[in-house]
């Protein structure tokens, strides 16, 4: 055959293979890679590639995972979550992490009408009087009933001290919740000490809490802030129990804390040892055969949303935003890692609380709380 005749058949022969592959279907990742929450982004985003590689696609097309940081940051959130739908075209997005970053994500889903799936973004206002807008955990008014509880009948406390961080949407929503539940309870909040994000001297805060002799503190924070706090309280001789939220499940709470943080309890989304269902069991060989790394909550919850669209997708059998949200909203008993997902009309996922605490230097599962 004449060399310009190879040529040309080569060239055909390279147009059908293009011709007949299939366009990937652009789901967007918008997470915390960097900054002060940046933990939570690196477990995120472990879970949604470990998860990808388990279902790589549908409707017969590549799913291509469209990552944005937004650097722990409400202003990068809001930029982040803009090029993903207006540069990356992206038909629904995993994010964000942290409650208040997700909020100020959201209003530009809402408007583009492009859903979005929250893996562990807790405060009411996430999704209050949003269509587009979902997420796979509890809300902070189940949270903060629960560490209520908690801390009135697993930990005998008639007292309390509050530290929280008043910059953050998610840590004044569940101190408030829980403040809440806990005086309905019968229980008394002897103060309500705030600081910012970025602090790292709490001991003015704490010389006031230790003189109050409260019979645990309430930290609902993230988990720097918390291992600091752990261990400047202990340093000074305040010793009373410590109880937190989700915002504290990472391993750095530990690697800083260390033996400060030893009998911390939190509520959780998520811990290995609650895995039942076919999924949760497939993805957790896969998980630690290829990233060697513990199963966190964040991991979990981020496959979770991941699978929650998935599904949503080839249920609808379209790439329309607009009824791949509505299948997201129809989403009933999905079988994910952390157990049976059902999503409310109004955005909220019902599924399972779980209580953890250190023990060892290791995260141990305490039990199972049905909201």
């Amino acid at each position: 055959m004449p060399r310009f005749l190879l040529v040309i058949t080569g060239f055909c022969l390279s147009m059908l293979s293009y011709a007949g592959a299939a366009e990937p279907i652009n789901i967007g990742a918008l997470l915390p890679m960097t900054g002060s929450v940046a933990a939570f982004g690196q477990m995120a985003w472990d879970g949604i590639n470990t998860a990808r590689q388990i279902e790589p696609e549908a409707l017969g097309r590549p799913i291509e995972i469209k990552l944005a940081d937004t650097k722990s940051e409400k202003v990068d959130s809001a930029n982040a979550v803009s090029r993903l739908i207006e540069k990356e075209k992206v038909i629904a997005i995993i994010g964000e992490l942290i409650s208040g970053n997700t909020i100020a994500a959201s209003d530009h889903a809402e408007r583009s009408k492009i859903p979005m799936v929250s893996p562990t973004a807790t405060n009411p206002l996430v999704n209050q009087g949003k269509n587009f807008v979902f997420r796979v955990c509890f809300t902070d008014p189940e949270q903060g009933r629960v560490a209520a509880k908690l801390a009135l009948d697993h930990l005998h406390a008639k007292t309390v001290a509050i530290i929280y961080d008043i910059s953050q949407d998610y840590c004044v929503g569940l101190k408030t919740f829980f403040q809440r539940e806990f005086t309905k309870g019968g229980g008394k909040v002897l103060s309500e000490t705030v600081y910012k994000m970025g602090d790292r001297d709490f001991t003015p805060q704490l010389s006031r809490i230790k003189t109050l002799k409260p019979d645990i503190i309430y930290a609902p924070i993230y988990y720097t802030e918390c291992a600091l706090i752990a261990k400047q309280a202990r340093e000074m001789g305040l010793n009373a129990p410590i109880l937190a939220g989700d915002g504290v499940q990472a391993p750095e709470l530990i690697k800083l804390g260390g033996k400060a943080v030893e009998g911390l309890y939190f509520t959780a989304h998520f811990h290995v040892d609650t895995i039942n269902t076919p999924l949760g069991k497939k993805f957790y060989e896969l998980f630690k055969k290829q990233v060697g790394k513990e199963l966190d909550s964040y991991t979990a919850q981020s496959a979770d949303a991941y699978f929650i669209i998935l599904d949503a997708i080839k249920r609808s059998g379209s790439t329309d935003p607009i009824k791949i949200r509505d299948a997201i909203s129809s989403t009933r008993d999905f079988e994910g890692l952390t157990g049976k997902i059902t999503i409310q009309p109004n955005g909220n996922a019902i599924k399972p609380m779980v209580v953890n605490k250190v023990q060892d230097g290791k995260f141990v599962y305490v039990t199972t709380i049905m909201p």
